[in-house]
């Protein structure tokens, strides 16, 4: 159905401005979040949102012909959840206590994550040129962390909060190779359901001990956050479906420029020449990588 779709595509032109308004969207949904996580904690942030994005996607999907998923696919629907669960609670913990630009340039090392655990779960061959990009997306990690030992008021928060980080990145790699196999037996608007009412029923096991009752002030801003996450994810896989990953991959690193102008408007974050620095070699060696294989360097529905 792709391929159909490229084939009448005539220019890439507007697919890459609509890819390039979708990540503007999802930027400023990492926004928003960031003012949720430092109000009432990643727990509650998350939890709330998961639950408001189920009834959501639950209205979604019962307006259109639907099915009970098979056991095996609500299996896969759980375990992506799970990890994607970890990956919601990591991330923004880690972005609470970082820069934005910071913690979205440190987060583009998924692909490359992606390109070994590819290898190692699905037996695809790494090219010699994704080996040496992760070498250089190594490389700018170290850059960055090594320029948060200079900044000794906070060295100890934002060494915890990349290490958060980097392991939401992992686990998010991971997520994308679980999303390819969901995406092969259940339509998006069902990944969407499952997968919130999952995490939302996951978290809400912890409730009776860590579930407060949104503030009334902040329940506009979650909304904004679920309806920024879910037109910025339209948006994307309507680009994918008309353009090739070539055009529109580009595009997805304009992320760091919204993170930088976000950053520094709603949170007075200046930025660092090691955060430019490392996020450039890492943007770099993931365009590399991408050429290895293009595959997974697509956006699937998105987990964040």
């Amino acid at each position: 159905m792709k391929s159909s779709s490229l084939a009448g595509a005539v220019s890439p032109t507007i697919p890459v401005l609509v890819c390039a308004l979708g990540i503007f969207l999802l930027s400023g949904m990492d926004a928003a979040m960031k003012v949720l996580v430092l109000a009432v904690g990643v727990y509650n942030t998350v939890l709330w949102r998961s639950m408001l994005a189920t009834v959501v996607a639950g209205a979604g999907w019962s307006a259109g012909p639907r099915t009970l998923p098979a056991p095996s696919v609500l299996r896969l629907h759980a375990l992506r959840a799970a990890v994607v669960g970890f990956v919601l609670l990591s991330f923004f913990w880690g972005l609470a206590r970082l820069p934005l630009a910071e913690a979205i340039g440190l987060s583009f090392v998924a692909p490359l994550f992606a390109l070994l655990l590819a290898a190692l779960l699905l037996g695809e061959r790494i090219q010699r040129q994704a080996i040496w990009a992760s070498l250089a997306g190594i490389a700018g990690v170290i850059i960055i962390v090594g320029g948060q030992f200079g900044q000794t008021s906070h060295a100890r928060d934002a060494l915890v909060g990349t290490a958060a980080v980097l392991v939401s990145t992992v686990f998010y790699a991971y997520n994308l190779i679980l999303a390819r196999q969901q995406a092969l037996v259940a339509k998006p608007i069902e990944i969407m359901l499952f997968q919130n009412l999952c995490v939302a029923v996951f978290l809400g096991l912890a409730s009776p001990w860590l579930a407060i009752a949104l503030p009334r002030e902040l329940w506009l801003p979650l909304a904004g956050v679920t309806a920024l996450s879910l037109a910025g994810q339209f948006l994307m896989s309507w680009a994918y479906a008309r353009a090739e990953a070539q055009y529109l991959i580009p595009t997805e690193y304009s992320a760091f420029i919204w993170a930088i102008a976000l950053g520094w408007l709603f949170f007075d974050e200046a930025v660092t020449w090691t955060t430019l620095a490392g996020a450039g070699l890492i943007v770099t060696s993931c365009l590399i990588a991408a050429r290895s294989n293009p595959r997974l360097a697509e956006p699937i529905e998105a987990a964040l």
